[in-house]
């Protein structure tokens, strides 16, 4: 058999998955639910592109010629990077952005849709999933994480999981503060570094320690420096 007749096995790639009539029908009612209350809230829809410019995505990003890691780019026919993108919170940077003058402030918006991280999958972690989220952006002072935190307590509610699920609060200033006192500065290193503690429910403590000194290493053998 020539190389232009061999057969080609049908094969789904790593870290994405096929979904069925019933799994997208599921999805659909609690995308509905999810909907009607950040609507009662007063959030606004606005969808972004798959793709963005790299540059855009910022700091997840490796300082490289051809920035895949993380990510999945190409060049555009201008040789720009695009990738697509990795979360939903860079492109409503951008969006806010590049409409500042017309939009109102503080700025109120809801977004759905697949993103994409180019890293190793593993039990349920995909390489292709689906985000919904809700920001203000603008806003003067802690109310606005006051209503955030009911407008997640109402859609878990929404969701049937009523008293099934806490609410933890947290302020990024004390991480903060504890990156200062052991004078770690340097925002690469700062971001290493919160990754690593970002971690913690899923390694425990001892492999956040692996992951700030020596390394770990996974059970597919796979070493993080």
């Amino acid at each position: 058999m020539t190389e232009k007749t061999r057969l080609i096995a049908p094969r789904l790639p790593r870290g994405f998955e096929d979904r069925t009539p019933g799994e997208i029908a599921a999805v659909g009612a609690m995308i509905d639910k999810i909907k009607a209350v950040y609507e009662r809230y007063g959030f606004d829809p606005v969808e972004t592109p798959l793709f963005e410019y790299t540059e855009a995505l910022g700091k997840f990003l490796p300082d490289t010629d051809r920035p895949n890691a993380g990510v999945f780019s190409l060049q555009d026919d201008d040789e720009q990077w695009m990738s697509l993108r990795y979360d939903l919170t860079a492109p409503l940077a951008r969006y806010f952005a590049e409409n500042f003058e017309r939009l109102p402030k503080p700025y109120r918006s809801y977004r759905l849709g697949w993103v994409f991280r180019n890293e190793k999958p593993g039990p349920g972690r995909f390489r292709q999933f689906m985000q919904f989220d809700a920001d203000t952006v603008g806003a003067a002072g802690p109310e606005a994480d006051a209503e955030m935190c009911m407008m997640m307590a109402d859609t878990m509610d929404a969701l049937g999981l009523a008293g099934k699920y806490v609410v933890k609060v947290n302020n990024r200033k004390v991480l903060d503060g504890v990156l200062e006192s052991i004078d770690v500065a340097e925002e690469k290193q700062k971001l290493a570094v919160l990754r690593a503690i970002d971690k913690a429910d899923r390694l425990g403590a001892s492999g956040v320690r692996e992951l700030l000194g020596p390394g770990r290493r996974d059970d597919s053998g796979d070493f993080t420096s």
